[in-house]
């Protein structure tokens, strides 16, 4: 949560008004976290002061979506829908990780199944977590508690026979809400399968995109894109790197690094002796795409990465002792 507020702060700088609701108390100086679910938060906001007077769209926030949401609310209102869910066909080996809808042949939802077990799948048509709610939602959410859209609100609308409805558009569909989901999407966004997304920064070769202020000598490091640098990095002499690779802004790679299909995080410090192959490396911890962790906090392996914001430190220390 705080890194969302910290970013998006009021939401001027996007031509947008944010607002924050918390969940949770302050307990002994210290902020306890007490999430209520993603129905009984929305109960929580409406309850503070009834912000919720007509039709609203609720997106969950761990994928990358460009649903058309006109058609989908012209689409509620003409079904006088209570709840409108967005649906999409997924791979039967994938449904045990999504809600699944069952449609009559009105579009209206008759049954869910929640993450259901290989091979009992009623359908292939998974929820997305994008839905328009009428404010007579608020009539199936209780007041208090934790109460969750997905597993809980859905498949009581559905049981009760109640005016909720699934509509299948045609629109890009990244889930990031696990490790490897994030490591996909972004390979997926260098090679240019990701849409809207379009890459940042000047073009000095083909398939390398760099940001401003970057410290490097192309021409003395061997890279195959497509490969993006961010701003303020510095690359040093002898590296390979080999796309689809992201390195961001303020990384600091070392002389004999090498670096394939991977992502190199904010001020992060690759060593000169790493070798990562499809691998996200931050400044205190290392995973692969399939969740496997290192975490630097437990031992030391500033051998092979570190935070980038350190070495500088350390380089400055180093100069004042020449001087």
């Amino acid at each position: 949560a705080p890194q969302i507020e910290n970013y998006f702060r009021d939401g001027h700088q996007f031509g947008v008004r944010i607002g924050y609701s918390f969940e949770g108390m302050m307990e002994n100086g210290r902020i306890v976290d007490q999430p209520l679910g993603s129905a009984g938060a929305l109960q929580k906001i409406q309850r503070h002061s009834g912000f919720f007077d007509d039709a609203f769209v609720v997106v969950c926030g761990d994928a990358i979506v460009d649903i058309d949401l006109s058609r989908m609310l012209a689409f509620h209102r003409a079904r006088k829908s209570i709840a409108t869910v967005a649906l999409k066909k997924v791979p039967r080996r994938e449904l045990v990780n999504y809600g699944v809808a069952i449609l009559d042949d009105k579009q209206r939802i008759r049954q869910f199944q929640e993450k259901p077990a290989a091979g009992s799948e009623l359908s292939d048509l998974a929820n997305s977590g994008i839905y328009i709610f009428s404010p007579e939602i608020f009539n199936w959410i209780p007041q208090n508690g934790v109460y969750d859209i997905g597993g809980q609100l859905l498949p009581a609308l559905a049981a009760a026979g109640a005016p909720i409805h699934g509509i299948e558009l045609p629109f890009n569909w990244f889930d990031i809400g696990r490790l490897r989901d994030y490591y996909h999407v972004v390979m997926q966004a260098l090679r240019g399968e990701a849409p809207p997304y379009e890459l940042p920064g000047e073009r000095p070769g083909t398939g390398l995109w760099v940001g401003p202020n970057v410290r490097a000598d192309f021409d003395r490091i061997r890279i195959h894109g497509p490969v993006f640098i961010g701003g303020s990095a510095s690359i040093e002499d002898g590296c390979e790197i080999t796309g689809p690779t992201f390195i961001g802004a303020n990384a600091f790679v070392e002389s004999g690094a090498v670096i394939r299909s991977s992502v190199i995080m904010d001020h992060t410090r690759v060593s000169g002796f790493a070798s990562y192959d499809r691998k996200v490396v931050g400044p205190d911890f290392c995973f692969d795409p399939e969740g496997a962790v290192i975490d630097a906090s437990s031992t030391d392996f500033s051998w092979l990465f570190s935070d980038s914001r350190s070495a500088v430190a350390e380089l400055n220390e180093d100069q004042k002792q020449i001087r």
